[in-house]
């Protein structure tokens, strides 16, 4: 979704939810745009990259104005009919110098990353008073879960509030982007206090998978816009455009793993998905079958100790726990809703043979298997153990 800075009109590369889009924008040009706003979605929704596009909007350089059409609208006839259809709403031009460096803070996770980098080479004694921020616009601020523990931090919050109410430096709106909603205690109730009164010049986002985590204090302080899931049917048809290398029946797996969230399908790793079902699938018909184990055995004994074994076998757990979820639809008769569409017939092979004990049974060796590696049991034998355990005679 992002990539496309050299497009006169940002916007229209934001990917659904246009109803939601063209909402925010509308308040922007009227001036009558929420001092904090909640944006609410899954994991790969957009939250992050549709705060920066209203980040870039708000501070734009040139200021576009981007003429709407009825091709916005959820509905043509009803947009058609709509007095205020051909309105001007405000965009960015993705090129001016605001523009460019709030756009340098789209890749989050290098971002983040060198910060903490950063952090750790700090002397001993200053690490513990350095929080993490991205910046990379004097008046732009993201705030991100702060390691080990991954949560917003008091000081963090402080930080904030000790900046918000200085008028920017360059630019005409500050822009502060909470990135989790995974607060302390102590920084939540902080925050609230600079929500109960905030400068007129400066705009909080919050951005979270859930709203209910947020304290209700927060949320009534504070306008909520959700983002709602792609259909399938428009996520293949992106893809089409965005992964050209890969075929249809590639692009129909991954618009159904990424249940509607383009951002998560757009960073899916196919091949790595692959990889770890070709192991999934091994393992379960080896419990199905009962017959010679030589070839579970192989796979299992490549799951190292180490950090990159333990988010091999994390990938493997998700792609084992997927597999049984589409064998009860199958066996429900609700086979519209299987994800793993490109291998149907082999799944409804497994459906067929095994019962809803069985599955059952499988999902609870999982959570055996999840629960071993807390304790740091040898992987490939929790693992040998969880397929030998779900055999017909087990």
């Amino acid at each position: 979704m992002r990539g496309f800075e050299a497009v006169l009109m940002p916007f229209s590369d934001f990917i659904g939810n246009a109803e939601i889009v063209r909402r925010l924008r509308e308040m922007l040009g009227r001036g009558h745009f929420p001092h904090a706003a909640i944006l609410a979605g899954a994991r790969g929704s957009g939250k992050y990259t549709l705060a920066l596009m209203l980040a870039r909007a708000m501070n734009c350089l040139e200021q576009p104005m981007m003429l709407a059409t009825a091709m916005e609208g959820a509905a043509t006839e009803r947009a058609t009919a709509d007095s205020e259809i051909m309105s001007k709403l405000p965009d960015f031009c993705g090129h001016c110098s605001s523009c460019t460096r709030i756009a340098l803070a789209g890749d989050l996770d290098a971002r983040f990353a060198e910060a903490v980098e950063a952090r750790d080479n700090l002397r001993e004694t200053d690490k513990k008073d350095t929080r993490i921020f991205v910046q990379t616009h004097p008046d732009i601020l993201v705030i991100p879960p702060d390691p080990p523990q991954m949560m917003i931090k008091v000081d963090q919050v402080r930080h904030v509030i000790h900046r918000i109410y200085y008028r920017p430096a360059e630019a005409r709106e500050s822009v502060y982007i909470f990135t989790s909603s995974a607060f302390m205690k102590e920084a939540a109730n902080s925050l609230l206090k600079v929500l109960e009164e905030p400068p007129e010049f400066a705009t909080i986002f919050l951005l979270t998978e859930n709203p209910g985590e947020l304290l209700p204090t927060i949320r009534s302080r504070a306008m909520t816009f959700t983002l709602g899931a792609l259909g399938v049917t428009e996520m293949e048809s992106q893809l089409a455009k965005l992964r050209p290398n890969w075929n249809p029946r590639q692009r129909a797996l991954v618009a159904r793993l990424s249940e509607g969230a383009m951002g998560r399908a757009l960073s899916f790793d196919l091949e790595g998905y692959i990889a770890a079902r070709a192991h999934a699938l091994v393992m379960l018909k080896s419990a199905l079958g009962a017959a010679d184990h030589t070839e579970l055995f192989k796979i299992t004994e490549g799951y190292r100790p180490g950090a990159a074994g333990r988010e091999n076998i994390e990938s493997l757990l998700r792609t084992l726990y997927l597999l049984l979820e589409d064998v009860m639809f199958l066996q429900s008769g609700t086979g519209q809703l299987v994800r793993n569409t490109d291998i149907q017939a082999e799944l409804k092979k497994m459906a067929e043979s095994a019962d809803f004990a069985w599955v059952q049974r499988a999902a609870q060796g999982l959570g055996e298997v999840e629960r071993g590696l807390r304790r740091n049991l040898l992987r490939s034998l929790s693992l040998d153990a969880f397929a030998t355990a779900l055999e017909p005679s087990a």
